[in-house]
């Protein structure tokens, strides 16, 4: 796409776009060798590079995809306009679906074009997947080990990366899966669902009831008005047999919840539904269970519909750990707020997404190393991911640009792309917007995955195969052949 005006670009660019992402959202390093490449007289030549990751995030087996196609056009538009005046350049991407589901080495993006102007999209392009992929990923694997019925909300601005971090990580949690976040500032620039109770310093900040200048309550259709509520609030209190509350935040059971219950049941009385209890410290799943027994008691014994059923929600530093734990212990949370473990996917610091070249002049291009989770896997290729009978992916598979596509209910060979003896058939059954459309696609995706890659443990995770076809596997071995011992082991 060759670049236009201004004007066209802010056409495209619909929606808020962080400031930030300029052509110059890159490294050094990047101008020096654009530069080079032109002093050569390279700079015109075609190139293809590959955009993808080696190790899977979190010790899993898959992850979720969630940079937006108008991030990267937004990067491609601004950089084809600085350089509009030293040539018209043209570039084509091949780009994945976004907010799709990919495993290591498995090409996120192919980007072709003059091989100057590509290399310049290298820092940006992995900069907006890098975080992106690596936060998204994190909040569905959250929200898989919670489970479907249960709401999460993300309360992790303060403890965020910044207010760009706060802001990025918002909107990924969103897109991989919560329901709703906290961050005000994010809930308007993307219209993400806004949740949020209170905090401990609110409760302590009153010395008694006293300190409540307007008592009164109007019901909820307007037609009579409580002049003191909190005297209301007290009959319920005395009422349900806990008038020994004490005045204190932290006491769940002698405190919290009684005067949670008085004042439910008194807002009741005036047509009204208190929404529920956050519960912030402590033992979750015994505190929830023994919430729950008790909105069960009240709703039956005061006759108040529904009671039963009051929300309770949980934090306090949540994690895929205690998530796990509450879910084997038992317990009766309905949401979970999560902050600090899910915004800065505090269990892996980075992805690791690299950017490399494999074909130029139409002439394939390989990294080697020692190391062979650095190979690269050279030329141009298509990408394709087969279904079983029952529904759920089998294998990701890379062909040869020239290859014909698997057909449907064809017999096909998949092969490690290094590994000789690792080789399985397989059947084909090929499949080839807004913030909330991106946030239901990742979450079909997961859905659609088959049971075991989500059963993850660290030390043993289900593997999810990706594969390369037997024409494309035998020309890796004889371009690098020559070049490279291929004595490797590795399960891919």
């Amino acid at each position: 796409m060759a670049a236009k005006s201004n004007g066209q670009v802010s056409k495209v660019l619909d929606g808020p776009i962080n400031p930030m992402v300029t052509p110059l959202l890159t490294d050094l390093y990047q101008f020096t060798m654009a530069y080079a490449y032109w002093k050569a007289g390279k700079h015109n030549e075609r190139a293809v590079f590959d955009l993808y990751f080696r190790k899977n995030p979190f010790g899993g087996e898959t992850k979720s995809i969630s940079s937006e196609n108008r991030c990267l056009l937004r990067v491609r538009m601004d950089s084809l306009i600085i350089l509009e005046e030293l040539t018209v350049l043209m570039l084509k991407f091949m780009l994945c679906k976004r907010d799709q589901l990919f495993s290591r080495r498995f090409p996120l993006l192919r980007v072709e074009g003059p091989i100057a102007v590509v290399q310049l999209l290298e820092t940006p392009f992995l900069n907006l997947i890098n975080y992106a992929s690596l936060v998204a990923t994190n909040a569905a694997r959250h929200r898989f080990v919670a489970g479907e019925s249960k709401m999460l909300l993300e309360f992790g601005l303060r403890r965020a990366q910044g207010p760009d971090g706060g802001i990025g990580a918002s909107r990924y949690c969103y897109m991989g899966g919560f329901h709703a976040t906290s961050n005000v500032a994010a809930g308007k620039l993307f219209g993400i669902p806004l949740r949020g109770t209170h905090s401990h310093a609110f409760v302590s900040s009153f010395m008694s009831p006293d300190e409540i200048i307007d008592k009164s309550l109007h019901s909820s259709d307007k037609r009579s008005t409580c002049e003191d509520f909190v005297s209301l609030a007290q009959t319920w209190l005395n009422k349900i047999q806990w008038s020994n509350s004490l005045n204190d935040t932290y006491d769940v059971m002698r405190s919290g919840i009684p005067n949670f219950c008085a004042v439910a049941l008194a807002l009741n009385d005036l047509g009204y539904k208190a929404a529920g209890i956050r519960l912030d410290s402590g033992d979750l799943a015994y505190l929830s269970s023994e919430a729950r027994k008790i909105f069960c008691i009240i709703e039956k014994e005061f006759g108040v519909p529904g009671f039963g059923k009051m929300v309770i929600t949980a934090s306090n530093d949540l994690n895929e750990e205690t998530l796990d734990a509450l879910n084997k212990q038992g317990h009766e949370v309905d949401a979970f707020g999560i902050g600090t473990y899910v915004v800065t996917c505090y269990a892996q610091a980075a992805l690791g997404c690299v950017f490399k070249l494999v074909e130029i002049n139409n002439q394939p291009r390989i990294k080697l190393s020692e190391d062979v989770t650095k190979v690269s896997i050279p030329c141009k290729k298509r990408s394709y991911r087969l279904y079983g009978k029952e529904g759920y992916p089998l294998v990701d598979i890379m062909t040869g640009e020239n290859e014909p596509p698997p057909k449907v209910g064809e017999r096909i060979l998949c092969r490690h792309p290094f590994n000789e003896s690792k080789r399985a058939p397989r059947w084909s059954n090929r499949r080839s917007a807004t913030i909330k459309d991106i946030r239901e696609r990742c979450i079909s995706q997961l859905a659609k995955m088959r049971p075991e890659p989500h059963e993850e443990t660290k030390l043993n995770p289900t593997p999810y195969k990706v594969s390369v076809s037997a024409k494309l596997y035998d020309f890796i071995h004889s371009y690098g052949s020559m070049r490279h011992p291929w004595g490797c082991s590795e399960s891919l």
